[in-house]
């Protein structure tokens, strides 16, 4: 609410123009996209006097793929679209007829002009695998061949950032384009002026973005569908030799590496897991230092992969020459339909070799990254993140990029920015914290009760939260009510009578839009709305006058102890001599606590008041640090 958007647009975009360079703003999530384009741009061109173009960016992802589409109601009465499905992976997923009426809805709506083809703006929800099934990759699209090209929303939307002076992306693009080389479809770096809106995100992002896993029992599935696909290939092509020669080749690679995989699951079984439900278990080595019995056996499989995946390269390159019309087989007008899930094949290719070249040298620079395995009822899934992704940002963005500003409304933590410096891999920056222009203590309070249960006691805690509510909300017409867990979630729910449940909007019962939407709408008709969830409600929720008047705050938002990569984390802080209790965790919650904290004052002339149900941040030695993070709301602090 103090304007972050219009100060460093207002400082880039004249500085970015009279240097030929393009400004990219990136923001976390595809909403703060959206309303960075829809509303703070336009708002700023209008009032500010710049000349300056813009556009947004997504990912390919984020449209649909015309082609595929297509495909998906063409082959849907008949055994192709189905066989693809079952090759693509070892997910066996529903057949298209099932969803035959979505897929004729979207057709008939691009067709009517009525949708741009982009998933953001289909007005109905759509499972995440309805959705996967109609679009695509780079490696399934045949760009400007496809005879979708001219009406394709993801080229039409690429276009348009030719000749734009400020594109807006988000983090999971800008390091998907980074990871491809740069310039895949943003510019090039050297040639961008980035400014890295909710800043706090990216080195998770990162963490996420580069990640590697694969699991050994669905990756033998996924073996022995690759010889079928070239198979049936050589069968629907006319039996060229040359695919019969590779479906031949493939299927020795893939008993070869099979019987590696055989021996990677027999050395992992024999780890000691901890249990963390009936189904899952976890196993983390230390520092992310695998055993040599693993190394050296990752190492076997990874040698013995090495030329099945050249095989799929190889039918990958011959699709692509069949597609062109280079080489002429019978049906060749059917290469591009086989494209995308050879496509798909590849891209597990190179996870798996990603996964297996980790685990091959993990036995070199322990805490670097972190290694764990994750086992699920009868498979066994290997996983390796970087601990500090600061080296691969510092590698991939901050050296090549042209400029960048990172910006957030929480950068630093209990006033410093080490904790973010250190994670994004910054050197040699200047910093600048710019305190907020709101009377905050005039405007909000924060009270913490006088509780009579700790946290930890889950139970105790839970029904003190439930008999406390109905009385803390009673007399506001909204409220923001925020849990660190669906556990406690639920549980304080089953303990709500009727009367404040049929007020209630909460996270998993709709869409977040929808909810939001319904709130505002109550608000509006002079009903009272409360709306409750989890962190994703705790940040980037735009709650503005009587939306949001009271925030409740169940518990000091601390990670859970149990994540593997916090774990690992803390324990490669700890192998030098540091304590990350303090270190990380306690920073760490400052940056959530103030994000859920910020969801209450939105602009100078708002007021309410925030409610922590949790008294460690009176009784515990970091609670002193973890308030004074805090804008200097008046405090109302029992004991």
């Amino acid at each position: 609410g103090t304007g972050k958007t219009a100060a460093y647009a207002l400082a880039a975009i004249p500085v970015a123009k009279s240097l030929g360079k393009t400004v990219v703003i990136s923001s976390a999530t595809v909403a703060l996209q959206e309303q960075v384009v829809f509303r703070d741009l336009p708002d700023l061109k209008e009032r500010s006097g710049l000349r300056f173009n813009f556009t947004l960016a997504k990912g390919r992802g984020r449209y649909v793929c015309l082609k595929r589409l297509d495909d998906r109601l063409k082959y849907a009465d008949t055994s192709f679209i189905p066989l693809f499905e079952e090759l693509a992976g070892d997910a066996r997923i529903k057949s298209a007829g099932d969803d035959n009426a979505i897929y004729h809805e979207l057709l008939q709506a691009f067709s009517d002009r009525r949708w741009d083809g982009e998933l953001d703006s289909w007005s109905q929800p759509i499972e995440n695998q309805v959705w996967r099934n109609v679009t695509t990759d780079h490696r399934g699209c045949t760009n400007n061949k496809c005879g979708y090209f001219k009406q394709c929303p993801f080229f039409r939307a690429r276009n348009s950032l030719d000749g734009a002076d400020v594109i807006v992306a988000n983090h999971d693009l800008v390091l998907a384009d980074l990871a491809l080389g740069g310039g895949a479809v943003l510019p090039e770096p050297q040639d961008c002026f980035y400014i890295i809106d909710e800043a706090h995100h990216l080195p998770e992002k990162t963490q996420q973005h580069f990640s590697v896993s694969t699991r050994l029992r669905g990756t033998t599935l996924w073996l022995e569908n690759i010889a079928n696909v070239v198979g049936t290939m050589a069968q629907r092509f006319g039996r060229p030799e040359v695919l019969i020669e590779l479906a031949t080749r493939i299927a020795g690679h893939s008993d070869e590496f099979g019987t590696q995989l055989v021996s990677l699951a027999d050395v992992v079984a024999e780890l000691e897991f901890e249990a963390r439900d009936d189904r899952t278990a976890i196993h983390r080595f230390r520092l992310g230092k695998v055993p040599d019995a693993i190394t050296s056996t990752a190492a076997a499989s990874l040698s013995s992969f090495k030329d099945l995946a050249s095989d799929i390269d190889r039918a990958y390159d011959l699709l692509q020459s069949a597609f062109t019309g280079e080489v002429q087989w019978e049906r060749g007008f059917e290469a591009e339909d086989w494209l995308p899930v050879v496509g798909q094949l590849k891209t597990r290719a190179l996870a798996i070799a990603a996964l297996l070249e980790d685990y091959a040298i993990a036995d070199a620079e322990p805490g670097i990254r972190a290694r764990w395995v994750n086992r699920h009822d009868e498979d066994v899934e290997l996983v390796s993140a970087p601990i500090q992704p600061g080296h691969l940002l510092a590698s991939e963005l901050w050296s090549s990029c042209y400029g960048a500003i990172c910006t957030s409304a929480t950068l630093t933590a209990m006033g410093r920015f080490d904790r973010f410096i250190e994670r994004a891999g910054l050197t040699g920056m200047t910093t600048l914290r710019i305190p907020s222009p709101f009377d905050f203590p005039r405007i909000a309070s924060l009270h913490v009760p006088d509780m009579d249960s700790e946290p930890g006691d889950f139970t105790g805690h839970s029904q003190e939260v439930a008999q406390r509510l109905p009385g803390l909300v009673e007399n506001d017409c909204s409220a923001l009510i925020l849990f660190t867990s669906w556990r406690q979630l639920h549980a304080v729910l089953d303990l709500l009578d009727e009367t404040l449940t049929s007020k209630l909007q909460v996270q998993g019962q709709g869409s977040k839009q929808s909810l939001l939407e319904a709130h505002r709408s109550a608000i509006d008709a002079g009903q009272d709305s409360y709306l409750v969830g989890l962190a994703s409600f705790a940040e980037g929720v735009d709650l503005p006058d009587d939306y949001c008047r009271h925030v409740i705050i169940v518990k000091l938002p601390f990670a859970v102890p149990d994540d593997p990569l916090d774990q690992a984390m803390a324990e490669w802080i700890e192998s030098q001599g540091r304590n990350a209790f303090y270190d990380i965790s306690v920073p760490d919650a400052a940056v959530k606590l103030v994000q859920a904290c910020g969801r209450l004052i939105r602009h100078e002339k708002d007021w309410g008041r925030i409610t922590l149900l949790d008294r460690r941040i009176v009784t515990k030695s970091y609670g002193r640090a973890l308030i004074g993070s805090l804008p200097p709301y008046r405090l109302e602090l029992a004991g």
